[in-house]
């Protein structure tokens, strides 16, 4: 089993300027990640990229120097959405990508999100061995001083140009968005330029929300943890369409021309239907997490298709894909993967497929994006003022006495879900069946039980 001390389910992640996410720390891990991705004589780069949050201007220099000290050369990009850096990170031979950013979290919080030179997320074993690197000291890493790197800056938005590019032409040549009015909102963040643009320069009437970032304001009361702002915005400017990103824009929500909120299952869904018209999709299923709904479960049997489940993390989620040769997946809280285009979640890229289908058909996107009704489902996270004892509550007689008799309750006619959140100090206990009264029974029973050990 591997395990590990520094990375989650989405790279490493805290409170910035407190630890793991400082300044001493980002240099320590861009010189032990620098290392365990040089291979080879050739000069070797990484590229960097960040949201807007006021702290990345301590970890990218600070990450910069990492780098630099054990020989490789860095590009740096400014703001620009994580599967930018995914994409750069290719496009550029890059040996590796970062992505400053703690994604739908506030201001206060940051993350590093490591790409390889293939522009997939790391197995967790890589991340083991950086983690193993670090832990040893990296002062043996350090590179003679005629073998320090270079930093050098993609000046005009040279990498956002790139990126709007290469969103662009995953949406087909044929089509063109005129005559649609889109609310769009990029929560403050990474791609409070890009995004804009994309649907601008595809014909869109693009009315724009969180474009704003002032360092502090990344996902505060906008983006995808705030659908509501999309659904007003749209009722009342009479928009056909609404998009909310979050923070560093891999992930989406969107609503219809009422205001109805339509998540990632659905999401799934809608562009699994229109791949499977046009022959495009792989695999003849989807891939998406234990936390998806059962009723996109029972959806996709309906018209032949499968639904394949991995653990939380759209990493995990993309490994999948690779390993049994799908093209499309995605989690309930919005990452969409398209595997023909992209290696991970793209919030502005999965937006661009459902306008397609609304273009395509003419429909209505109330008529087109609600593919099946959801069944029941509760979730509710239980806060721990220290993360580091979630397994030995989970394994207190108490809990598990609570969990098994919720479980035998469920029985066939639904599912129980218990775990520890990957990125914050919580124990999230869901819980999805035909029976509402009783999923919400369950759920409360457990978390209660979780509470008082953890109190």
């Amino acid at each position: 089993m591997t395990i590990k001390f520094l990375f989650g389910t989405d790279g490493v992640r805290g409170t910035a300027n407190r630890d793991p996410m400082t300044a001493d720390m980002a240099l320590k891990l861009g010189m032990a990640a620098g290392h365990t991705f040089t291979r080879g004589k050739h000069r070797h780069t990484v590229v960097i990229g960040k949201d807007t949050r006021l702290s990345g201007y301590m970890l990218e220099p600070a990450l910069t120097a990492g780098f630099i000290a054990v020989g490789m050369d860095v590009v740096l990009v400014g703001p620009i959405p994580t599967p930018g850096i995914a994409m750069l990170t290719r496009s550029l031979r890059c040996d590796i990508g970062v992505m400053l950013s703690a994604s739908h979290n506030p201001f206060e919080d940051n993350g590093i999100k490591l790409f390889g030179p293939d522009g997939f997320k790391l197995s967790d074993a890589i991340e083991s061995d950086i983690e193993s690197l670090i832990a040893g000291g990296t002062e043996h890493l350090r590179a003679e001083p005629d073998r320090l790197g270079r930093a050098q800056r993609l000046d005009n938005g040279t990498g956002a140009v790139r990126y709007i590019e290469f969103v662009k032409n995953t949406f087909p040549r044929s089509l063109r968005l005129n005559g649609l009015k889109v609310v769009l909102d990029c929560a403050h963040g990474a791609a409070y330029k890009v995004a804009p643009s994309v649907l601008w320069e595809l014909g869109a009437e693009v009315i724009p929300v969180g474009v704003s970032p002032d360092g502090f304001n990344i996902n505060k009361d906008c983006g995808s943890l705030y659908p509501n702002v999309i659904a007003e915005r749209v009722r009342a400017s009479g928009a056909d369409f609404g998009m909310a990103l979050d923070g560093d824009a891999d992930r989406i929500v969107v609503c219809d021309e009422q205001g109805n909120i339509i998540d990632g299952d659905q999401i799934l869904a809608a562009i699994a239907r229109r791949w499977q018209k046009t022959g495009e999709l792989a695999g003849s299923g989807v891939v998406s997490t234990v936390m998806s709904n059962l009723g996109l479960e029972r959806y996709l049997e309906s018209v032949g298709l499968t639904l394949e489940r991995t653990q939380v993390g759209d990493r995990y989620v993309s490994e999948k894909m690779e390993a049994g040769g799908y093209n499309l997946g995605g989690e309930q809280s919005g990452h969409i993967i398209l595997g023909s285009h992209s290696t991970t979640g793209d919030g502005l890229m999965a937006g661009l497929q459902l306008l397609a289908s609304l273009v395509e058909t003419g429909e209505k996107a109330s008529d087109l994006f609600h593919s099946f009704d959801p069944v029941p489902q509760t979730l509710k996270n239980v806060r721990l003022s220290d993360f580091t004892k979630a397994q030995s509550i989970l394994e207190e007689r108490n809990v598990k006495n609570a969990i098994k008799t919720a479980d035998d309750r469920i029985g066939t006619s639904g599912r129980l879900l218990i775990r520890k959140s990957g990125t914050e100090p919580l124990i999230r206990v869901m819980a999805e069946g035909d029976d509402s009264d009783l999923v919400v029974s369950v759920v409360d029973d457990v978390a209660a039980a979780i509470e008082a050990a953890a109190s």
